[in-house]
């Protein structure tokens, strides 16, 4: 197969790097890295569930709940971001984005064996090029390993709640060829901008894809999600090489 700019094959994966308990007030804290995208992903922990919750008469008091925030530090792009407190307001992306990566974590958390609990994923844009919302949920889902690992050793849970791990990637369609996990030049490039988001068993949590003032065939949507597909395989596996160095099991009960 043909390389890319930066020399990887059209299946090939940005290198991947996890370091662990970089937030050391955190319940469980990621910082990864994909190429040169960065984002910190920390998990707190409250001890209380929001309020709607308990108002709602939803018959699920018994259990807890779990969103995110994501934000792109203003030193993350190569021109200054202001943060959206100085807008008064959470941009489009920002909220399009941190409502993804809580869809992507709740999949795959027991919400009733967290308990009464709000369990909040924080993901903040260290550097960015391309790729934000992918790493965020993939670095995430470590986090929320590492939290539930925490909740379980300290006895506040019987079993860890998180049943199974989840990653995302990007895919796209560059001079008529799909390709897998884009960096900003190719993102920028793109006639498709696709995003999968899927678990260790290959379960589909979503999927997002749009041309880009243009279309695109069904063939190309199959090649982009068999891409997609083997690029979440290889990033479940680089999660778990560092769980298993660490002798944590994500689903243990």
């Amino acid at each position: 197969m043909q390389q890319r700019s930066d020399g990887r094959a059209p299946d090939q994966i940005r290198a991947i790097n996890f370091e662990l308990n970089i937030a050391p007030h955190a319940t469980g804290s990621v910082l990864v890295s994909m190429g040169n995208t960065r984002v910190i992903c920390g998990v707190t922990v409250e001890e209380s569930v929001p309020r709607w919750m308990k108002e709602s008469g939803s018959g699920r008091m018994t259990g807890g709940w779990l969103t995110s925030e994501y934000s792109m530090l203003p030193y993350s792009t190569t021109s200054r971001k202001p943060r959206d407190i100085s807008k008064g307001r959470l941009d489009g992306r920002s909220s399009e984005i941190q409502r993804l990566i809580g869809r992507s974590l709740r999949a795959v958390v027991d919400l009733e064996k967290l308990g009464p609990r709000t369990m909040w994923i924080d993901c903040d844009v260290l550097q960015a090029d391309g790729g934000t919302r992918t790493a965020a949920i993939t670095g995430a889902s470590l986090a929320v390993a590492l939290a539930c690992r925490k909740l379980a050793n300290d006895k506040k849970v019987e079993a860890p709640p998180v049943k199974k791990l989840v990653a995302a990637v990007s895919a796209g369609v560059l001079d008529g060829r799909a390709i897998v996990d884009l960096n900003y030049e190719e993102d920028k490039a793109v006639t498709v901008d696709f995003n999968l988001v899927a678990t260790e068993d290959g379960e589909f949590v979503e999927v997002q894809g749009s041309g880009e003032e243009s279309t695109f065939a069904q063939d190309e949507l199959e090649q982009m999600i068999t891409l997609a597909r083997k690029g979440i395989a290889d990033l479940i596996s680089a999660q778990r090489a560092v769980l298993a160095r660490i002798m944590v099991s994500p689903a243990e009960s």
